[in-house]
Formats: C-alpha cells, structure tokens, sequence
C-alpha cells in the first residue's frame, strides 16, 4: 500500500464560513469570541501560538520587566485553563483529519501538553524544531530554538492529507526582528501550510501575534481567519 502521496483525495472543511466573518486581514479581537462565530468542521487548519510563561517562570529572571523582557512582560498571560478553552474551540470548528500546530517552548516539551488536549481526539503525530538563527536568553544553555507539535484531529490519516514529502523536521529560517513582537518563520507556515491544505482553504490562527500566519496565507492562496486581541 502506498503510504506517501503528492494528491488531495479529502476535502477537509466541512462547513462554509459565514459571509460576515472578516477574512484575510487583521482583526483585533479576542480568539474566543472570534471562535465561538465559526461553524463547526470548518476550518482546514489551525496555528495557534500561545502566551504563556512556562519556561520563563522556571528560569525566574529577577530582572525581568525592569532591565529585560519589558514589552513580553507586559503582555496579557495565558492561564493553562484558558489554552486548554482554546485548543477545544480550534478542535471544534477543525475539520475531520484537520492539523494544528502548536508552538511550545522547551518547558512544555518536555512536560508534555495532556492537560492542554483532554476532551479532543487531537493526537501528536509529528515536531518540528525552528532552528532561529539566533541566540536567545538562557540561564545554563542559550536558546536557538522554538518548537511547533503538529497534532491531527481524528481521524487520523496522511495519505492524501499531508501532500509534501520534503519538509525538514529541523527548519532553519532567521527570525524577523520586529520590535515588540516575536514573530514566527513565515516560509516553514506556508510549507505547511500547502503540505495541509488546499488553494482558498481557510487557515485559522485565533491569537495571531505579528500576523505572519496571514502572511503564509497570502503567499499561498489560502483564506486567512484570525484576530489578535492587540490587533
């Protein structure tokens, strides 16, 4: 049986968007309210890149905010409960068979994110490792990296879902420097953003940060749907 294939045999969004949802630009919202607009099984797939502080309180920088981190530390916190409500509102209105990738930080890859997905039947089936090309904070080794888990909806399949075969599992791609931000490598999101779906398909990301989801989108011939509560 064949196992790789370069040909879509499954249209993943089920339901259409509604008319009135804005698309394809930046919407200042918060991504629950957003949401909660979406049908069900409508979305082909989902980013979601969540504000969190897991291996920033284990390092416990005491200047943080005052000599360091200023504009990070300003930033309204993800509790677990809340990431949890977001994962289960992507998971409601993905497709069946839909992808989401999840960015995490070393913390969280090593703790692993059960508590994150209790209640879905989004499974890991893949990690990516986004080598930045730059060296970062650290208190015993600096980081160069962030990580992104790649987890499917049920049910779970590849043939004829995942269409590129040729995408590194360690992506090496110089972070932008955008000041206040911290955006994310917009040519591994359009890689896997064409592997996942379909021209037009709509991709969502419900806390889109410096919007380079929409970028992918845009440089891919998808619909982008998405908000950020900053804008």
């Amino acid at each position: 049986m064949t196992v790789y294939s370069n040909e879509r045999t499954l249209t993943i969004p089920q339901n259409p968007l509604p008319e009135s949802l804005p698309t394809n630009q930046r919407v200042t919202m918060d991504g629950l309210t957003f949401m909660s607009q979406l049908p069900d099984d409508s979305i082909a797939a989902a980013f979601f890149d969540p504000q969190y502080r897991g291996v920033l309180d284990k390092l416990g920088y005491g200047n943080e905010g005052v000599l360091r981190g200023k504009q990070r530390s300003a930033l309204p916190q993800m509790s677990s409960e809340v990431i949890t409500e977001f994962i289960q509102s992507i998971h409601r209105v993905l497709g069946p068979s839909g992808h989401l990738f999840l960015w995490i930080d070393k913390f969280h890859l090593c703790s692993g994110i059960d508590d994150w997905t209790q209640d879905t039947t989004l499974e890991t089936v893949d990690l990516i490792t986004w080598n930045k090309s730059r060296i970062g904070m650290g208190y015993r080794t600096r980081r160069t990296a962030e990580y992104l888990i790649v987890l499917q909806k049920a049910p779970k399949r590849a043939k004829g879902i995942w269409t590129s075969h040729n995408i590194p599992d360690v992506w090496e791609e110089k972070a932008p420097s955008l000041k206040g931000v911290h955006p994310k490598p917009v040519e591994l999101q359009r890689a896997l953003i064409e592997a996942t779906t379909a021209p037009n398909d709509p991709v969502l990301d419900p806390a889109a940060g410096s919007f380079s989801v929409l970028e992918a989108c845009r440089l891919s011939g998808r619909t982008f749907v998405g908000c950020d509560v900053n804008g």
